[in-house]
């Protein structure tokens, strides 16, 4: 059974087509394709409250590739989300509407609380039974939730993400939001809590913060270290000297101010970053609705 993907977010439009295999009584998951391109919608949205011609035309073209692609596949069923920049976009609804008129390619505009809710369905699978705070940081929001036992106990979206913060004033506003419901929520019960962080910026903080380890855990100190260390360069040094995606390099600092501020509301010394994402919980989501074809292996 083939499923498919498309993730369009406020920095990026990630697109995944997966094969789930049943073979002997086993079941796998086999990733056949993967894209991620880097139409940043949200400068639109952000600055000017609607989608420009341009980015309008390159979103048609590229959702036009992934039709293609899902149709070449032969996917048995997909799945498609908008995040922030298209939820708040003045033409964001109309243009989901002619994307499905004329491609025949339904998107669904998601709020704040379902893209915690996907992203939260892998993320609870292999927590030992702690509380956590986890953070998802994207382009134009963040989503936080508590766990706790493997439980979802308190959830909140703030309109602070990597790319708005580049373009908005009132980002300082926003994070102090951010961190007033964390101190309330956590309030002072809890003498430990760690971290959990999502987001293609967490992953490349620690990737140039720490070895790679089976654990995939990293300490608030060596975050800092690292984020100090990339406020010092320049965007063409972080794109020369890191080879980090341009995409990337710019919004890698907004980003890791984000995680550190919410990890220090919480008092967290450490952040557990699995290497998931959106697009693995639309996966979980598809496969769950599908459970009983993978198991026979239609």
């Amino acid at each position: 059974m083939k499923l498919a993907a498309i993730d369009i977010g406020s920095n990026a439009i990630r697109f995944q087509v997966t094969n789930v295999i049943n073979y002997d009584g086993e079941l796998s998951f086999k990733r056949l394709e993967y894209i991620r391109f880097p139409l940043r919608l949200g400068n639109d949205v952000f600055k000017n409250r609607s989608i420009g011609p341009e980015k309008e035309d390159k979103f048609f073209r590229l959702m036009n590739a992934f039709k293609l692609l899902i149709d070449l596949y032969e996917v048995d069923d997909y799945y498609a989300c908008a995040t922030s920049a298209m939820r708040e976009s003045q033409n964001g609804r109309s243009i989901v509407r002619s994307v499905k008129e004329l491609l025949g390619l339904h998107i669904h505009i998601i709020d704040g609380d379902e893209e915690a809710k996907f992203i939260n369905n892998v993320v609870l699978k292999d927590l030992p039974p702690d509380t956590f705070l986890h953070i998802d940081v994207g382009g134009g929001s963040t989503e936080l939730n508590i766990i706790n036992n493997r439980s979802n106990l308190n959830s909140q979206s703030f309109k602070l993400g990597s790319v708005r913060t580049l373009e908005l004033e009132s980002a300082y506003t926003e994070m102090e939001k951010m961190t007033s419901w964390i101190k309330d929520n956590l309030g002072n019960n809890i003498e430990e809590i760690k971290a959990i962080g999502t987001g293609g910026n967490i992953q490349k903080l620690y990737e140039l913060s720490h070895k790679s380890t089976k654990e995939r855990l990293a300490e608030i100190d060596n975050l800092e270290v690292t984020l100090e260390f990339l406020k010092d360069l320049s965007t063409d040094e972080k794109i020369n000297r890191l080879r980090l995606n341009p995409d990337r390099a710019d919004v890698i600092v907004p980003a890791g101010n984000i995680y550190l501020s919410a990890m220090k509301a919480a008092k967290a010394q450490e952040i557990l970053v699995p290497d998931v994402g959106l697009k693995d919980g639309i996966m979980q989501m598809l496969y769950e609705k599908h459970i009983p074809d993978a198991l026979l292996g239609i």
